[in-house]
């Protein structure tokens, strides 16, 4: 009887004192061995979260916001302009364009944070607006008080919590062009 090539390179091994498995090919007890394994929404909870480190000039010291537009903010002399998302490593462009586009998904990547932000303060543009009550349930069951003001004083208030060292994001909507006559 003729054994496949396979078969027989396997024999041929284990006869000259090679340590083998019993079997000709690889089982493949996890997905993640398998080349065509896509990854999908069961899958998240194989990984842990990812942390990202940043060095900065001085321990323990935040962002800080320096000015506000109608452009954009100034925040440690970076020039971001639009909608931002300022989480304690990075600044992030947010894809908001008013109060209204403000949702329990484009709140996700506040509470998917390590470490845990303690506060997220809310700028909703030129007058402090109402946030969807989804939004402030979802952030409560998280652990994550939230304060919704007006941008300017969302600015004042972001820069006071880092200069206690509180652990504190910001989702900023730059204030409105006027259109009133002085």
């Amino acid at each position: 009887m003729a054994t496949p090539m396979c078969a027989r390179l396997f024999i041929q091994r284990s006869v000259q004192g090679l340590r083998l498995n019993s079997r000709a090919f690889p089982a493949y007890t996890s997905p993640f061995l398998a080349r065509a394994h896509r990854l999908g929404p069961s899958d998240d909870e194989l990984y842990q979260r990812t942390t990202v480190s940043v060095m900065q000039k001085e321990p323990g010291s935040g962002a800080m916001i320096h000015s506000y537009s109608p452009r954009g903010f100034n925040i440690d002399g970076n020039r971001v302009f639009g909608p931002c998302a300022l989480l304690p490593p990075a600044i992030l462009q947010w894809n908001v364009g008013s109060h209204k586009d403000i949702t329990v998904e484009s709140v996700a990547l506040f509470h998917m944070l390590e470490p845990r932000i303690e506060i997220l303060v809310l700028g909703t543009g030129g007058r402090s607006e109402r946030v969807d009550p989804k939004v402030l349930a979802l952030m409560k069951a998280k652990g994550i008080a939230v304060e919704v003001q007006d941008t300017a004083n969302a600015c004042a208030t972001f820069n006071f919590l880092t200069s206690e060292r509180r652990v504190t994001a910001a989702g900023l909507i730059p204030i409105p062009v006027s259109t009133e006559l002085e």
